[in-house]
């Protein structure tokens, strides 16, 4: 006669977490059972059932296509960061040759519209000096900017997404209901003197999360050059 302490005491069925456990500590348990393998099936998404090494299949063919894509990716941004600095380094070279103020907004304008192909762009300098207006540039006495746009003076790194209409039409004059979107930098060299900005009609083009590297070394250099402009005979 058998004992009930005789019997086996844990008959339980293992946890699925148990099962998934003891397969990853064991990589080869089913090269060593490959019997195992044909009873396992797996329902497919379209009806029927696959086996398991063709599910294997499946998902390396989908975390390939993935890994692909990522570097695809990574390429593609390589590509554009490269074209980026290019573009970069030609404004700044025209800029360091240029003999005058006109000249320097002429090259930053003409690199801007052309090379960068940026929508609107608008340079504005705060003083007394002496400019001839452009479409894309004038003076502004610093006492009337800091009226209209005093939070933005204040701020002394990049800033992109949208301005309020009231900084809009400052910098933008006329053409600020086009603008959706913007991105904007201070001119200083230790004063304040002056702010470059950019737009576009998509709302979505200019926004909190865009890279402005290419923008700041603009401005550094514009920050270097321009006021030994302003200041010449």
């Amino acid at each position: 006669m058998t004992k009930s302490s005789d019997k086996p005491k844990n008959n339980r069925i293992p946890s699925p977490a148990i099962i998934k456990d003891y397969l990853q500590a064991n990589p080869t348990f089913f090269d060593d059972n490959p019997d195992i393998l044909e009873l396992i099936s797996l329902p497919h998404k379209n009806g029927g059932a696959i086996s398991l090494i063709e599910r294997q299949i499946s998902l390396l063919r989908k975390r390939d296509l993935e890994l692909s894509n990522h570097i695809s990716g990574l390429l593609g941004r390589a590509q554009d960061n490269e074209q980026l600095f290019k573009k970069t380094s030609r404004l700044i070279v025209s800029l360091i040759v240029a003999t005058n103020l006109t000249a320097v907004i002429d090259a930053l304008s003409k690199s801007l519209s052309t090379d960068f192909q940026v929508e609107f762009h608008q340079l504005v300098l705060f003083g007394e000096y002496s400019l001839t207006p452009t479409p894309h540039a004038r003076i502004i006495a610093m006492k009337a900017a800091k009226l209209q746009i005093g939070s933005l003076i204040e701020r002394k790194a990049p800033l992109s997404g949208i301005l309020t209409n009231k900084e809009l039409h400052f910098i933008f004059e006329g053409r600020s209901k086009e603008i959706q979107s913007t991105a904007t930098v201070i001119l200083s060299n230790g004063p304040v003197f002056g702010i470059l900005a950019i737009g576009n009609s998509d709302p979505n083009y200019y926004n909190n999360a865009i890279d402005t590297l290419f923008f700041s070394q603009i401005a550094e250099v514009l920050s270097q050059l321009i006021p030994v402009m302003l200041n010449k005979p």
